[in-house]
C-alpha cells in the first residue's frame, strides 16, 4: 500500500462494523464518526452522557436517531460498558472520545470486564509520506515508555500482525537507535536491536524479516545505508519502524507530522478488538482514518 486511501477502500469493502464509543462528549471525534457512517464504514454506539451527546450530534449536524445512545454519565463505567459491547459481540471495535487515557486503559485491562488477551498492548501509527514509496508503519510511539527486550519482541509481533491484515506480507522491520552500530556499554539499545534481528531469525518473531540497529536515515534511504556501507538486504527499505522508547518514537510521530506533512492513521492494539485512541491535537483526519484502520484490523 502506498496511500492511507486504500486503507479507506479496504475498509468500506469490510464495513460497516459496529464501533463503539467511549465517553463520547467530544465533538471532533463525533464528526469522524460521522463523516466515516457516510461512507458505510461503521455503525456508532456512543457511551456517555446522553443529553450532551444529544447536542453534539446536532453541532454535528448528525441525526441522533442514526446511532445507538447509551446513557452513562461516568468515564470509566462509560469505558467499561464499551468492552461488555465488544466481549458480547455487539461492537467490532472500541473507540476513546472524552475520557482521560488512563480510566481508559484501566478499562480495558480489567480482568473482568476488560479485552486485554494477556499480550502487551502497543501502539501502531501508519503514515502516508511524501516521496516515501510506501506506507510507513512506527511502533511504539504512544503507550510503552521504556520497553524491555522481551516487550520489543512482543511489540514487534504486535504489529507484524496488523500489517498481513494491511497485505503487507513479511514485512521489514528495522529496529532504530541513535547509531546503526552495537554499543553495549554506551548504547544498551543498539543491543536489544541485534537480539531482535536473531530472534526473528529463530523463529521467536514469526512472520518478518527484523534488523537492526538502524539510524533513522538509513532505515529508510537506501542511498543513507549505501553511504554507510552497511550490509543488509533491508537497509533503508523499511516497512516497520520500532522505535527504542517512547521518547523516540513520539518524537518520529510528531516530526513526521508537523514538518513532513505526513498523513497519520493509528491504532492500540494487543486486545480482542482494535482501538481507536487518539490525542485531542490530532486532525479531523488523523481520527477518521484511524476509524478506518481499526475496521480494516477488525476483520
Amino acid at each position: 500500500m502506498k496511500t492511507l486511501k486504500e486503507i479507506l477502500d479496504l475498509a468500506r469493502n469490510i464495513g460497516p462494523k459496529r464501533i463503539a464509543v467511549a465517553d463520547a462528549l467530544d465533538l471532533e471525534v463525533l464528526l469522524a464518526i460521522k463523516q466515516a457512517r457516510e461512507e458505510k464504514v461503521i455503525e456508532g454506539i456512543l457511551v456517555g452522557e446522553k443529553g450532551k451527546i444529544i447536542d453534539l450530534l446536532s453541532k454535528a449536524q448528525s441525526n441522533s436517531n442514526d446511532y445507538k445512545i447509551i446513557d452513562e454519565k461516568d468515564e470509566l463505567y462509560a469505558s467499561q460498558i464499551c468492552c461488555d459491547l465488544i466481549n458480547n459481540h455487539e461492537a467490532d471495535l472500541l473507540m476513546k472520545g472524552l475520557v482521560g487515557t488512563a480510566p481508559f486503559i484501566k478499562a480495558i485491562l480489567d480482568k473482568q470486564r476488560g479485552i486485554g488477551t494477556g499480550k502487551l498492548l502497543s501502539h501502531l501509527a501508519v503514515f502516508e509520506i511524501p516521496n516515501y514509496p510506501r506506507l510507513l508503519l512506527l511502533t511504539d510511539p504512544a503507550i510503552n515508555i521504556a520497553p524491555d527486550l522481551m516487550e520489543k519482541a512482543q511489540i514487534i509481533q504486535n504489529a507484524v500482525d496488523f500489517a498481513y491484515r494491511l497485505g503487507i506480507s513479511y514485512p521489514k522491520v528495522l529496529c532504530i537507535c541513535a547509531v546503526e552500530k552495537i554499543n553495549p556499554e554506551k548504547m544498551p539499545k543498539t543491543v536489544d536491536a541485534a537480539c531482535l534481528s536473531m530472534m526473528a531469525k529463530r523463529g521467536q518473531i514469526r512472520g518478518a524479516f527484523v534488523d537492526g540497529p538502524f539510524g533513522l536515515d538509513n532505515a529508510v534511504s537506501q542511498k543513507s545505508a549505501q553511504i554507510k556501507k552497511i550490509k543488509s538486504p533491508v537497509a533503508g527499505k523499511a516497512d516497520i519502524l520500532l522505535a527504542p522508547d517512547i521518547e523516540a518514537g513520539n518524537m518520529v510521530y510528531k516530526t513526521l507530522i508537523e514538518f513532513a506533512n505526513a498523513k497519520c492513521a493509528a491504532v492500540v492494539l494487543g486486545t480482542k478488538a482494535p482501538v481507536v485512541l487518539t490525542s485531542r491535537a490530532d486532525s479531523f483526519e488523523t481520527k477518521f482514518m484511524s476509524i478506518a484502520l481499526g475496521v480494516v484490523g477488525s476483520r
